[in-house]
């Protein structure tokens, strides 16, 4: 459990990492990616486009 809670981290750091170069293609920006400031700073949250990065890597595992 506690190995998952770290994956769910780590890829919502490199989510906000990239943030920038993600919006230019369009992800950042869908329904369930939330933006919110907090203490004066931007938080990311992108959960939808985690969910259709998620379908895409299984769709490219079940076919390769």
């Amino acid at each position: 459990m506690i190995r998952w809670l770290i994956v769910i981290l780590l890829v919502l750091m490199i989510f906000g990492g990239l943030m920038r170069w993600l919006e230019k293609i369009g992800l950042g920006r869908l329904p369930g990616d939330f933006r919110f400031r907090l203490f004066g700073r931007e938080f990311f949250l992108p959960i939808g486009s985690s969910v259709l990065l998620s379908m895409v890597a299984l769709v490219l595992g079940r076919i390769f």
